[in-house]
Formats: structure tokens, sequence, C-alpha cells
């Protein structure tokens, strides 16, 4: 079972994540920020990705340094479970629907952080959520995972759904991405034969 487990303590916040790549999509998320809770379940439920997630923070402030600081640790639990990344597909993609949202995620488990991003988010607030700490969340996610994730907004009026959309896409192409592909035989799937592991010494 490939796993990650990040305890993460700040001034700010006090954040707990234990990541499963193997699992069936069970999830306990309990972040203080309701919505980002949603979105977290939503990560598990189509990535098949099993996730514990306890934080506490300065919610009385806002939303801001959870949600980052969840996005710190998920990225580093990942970079954790995937190690150096051998035998995985390494590129996964997907376009996935809400309604009347469609988003496109393509991303590549590169060693190498990059965001690239195209969502035009409507609203300022989902609920009580700011939605600006979307981008926020998925900043922190790569850099901390090494990722390289792309991220297109097809269509979208709905800011639920397309923020929805977005985190079902991206549990898709990371479900797709980590899979372990039977013709690799455990090598490296790069042909300079290594994977930069992100926060590796």
């Amino acid at each position: 079972m490939r796993t990650g487990e990040i305890h993460r303590v700040t001034g700010e916040t006090d954040v707990s994540v234990r990541l499963g790549l193997d699992g069936s999509g069970r999830c306990q998320a309990s972040t203080g920020v309701p919505f980002l809770d949603h979105m977290l379940h939503q990560i598990s439920s189509h990535g098949l990705i099993d996730l514990e997630i306890k934080a506490s923070g300065d919610t009385h402030i806002d939303d801001h340094h959870t949600n980052e600081d969840v996005g710190i640790a998920v990225g580093q639990a990942l970079s954790k479970a995937l190690g150096d990344r051998r035998g995985i597909c390494r590129f996964g993609h997907f376009v996935a629907p809400l309604d009347e949202a469609l988003v496109q995620v393509v991303l590549d488990c590169s060693g190498r952080p990059h965001l690239s991003w195209g969502l035009t988010i409507p609203t300022q607030k989902i609920g009580t959520y700011d939605t600006e700490l979307v981008k926020e969340f998925f900043v922190a996610v790569v850099n901390n995972s090494g990722l390289t994730l792309h991220i297109r907004q097809l269509d979208g009026v709905n800011s639920h759904h397309i923020v929805e959309a977005c985190f079902k896409a991206f549990a898709r192409a990371l479900r797709m991405a980590t899979e372990i592909d039977p013709r690799r035989s455990g090598s490296v799937p790069s042909s300079k034969g290594v994977l930069e592991q992100a926060g590796g010494s």
C-alpha cells in the first residue's frame, strides 16, 4: 500500500493528513472549512484515494491559512506516497461535466511543480468559502507534490458547479496518473531513469 502521513503544525494551523493511493475512496475530512471538506470528499471518492484529514486553524480570521496548509499537507503526503514514482502511469487527464460546467484537468507526476490555471469563477463566495482559495489550494498541492497541473474551464456559469467539476476532474486525472502500469515492470516512467521527488533532499 502506497501511503503518506503528514502532521504539520504552525502558529496558525495544526493539520494531520493520512493518504492512501491504493484505496477505495474512504474519506474522513474535518478541516473546519465545510466547503473544503466537501471538495476533499470529491478527491477521495473519484480518485479512489483514502483520506483522513483533520485540521484546526485560525478560521475566526478567515479560511485562508487552513485552506492553504491543508493543501500543503495533502501535497506532501501525496509525494511521500508516490516515493520515487516507480511503475506509475505518470500522466493523467480527465474532462468532468457537472450540469452546465465542464472542466478539463491534465497532469504529470513529473516532480516539477507547475500550475497553469484556467478557471473563471463568477462569484466571490460559495456559501462562506472565498472562491479565490480554490487556486490557493491547488498551488499548495502542486508545490508540495511536484505535480505539473493544467486546469481549463471549458464551460460553466454556476460557481459551485465549476469548482466541483474541477475537483472531480483532478481526482480522476490523479487516479489515472498514479495507477501502476503493468507494462512498466516497476521502472521509473522517464527516459532519464529518474523523477524528482518533491520535498526530497
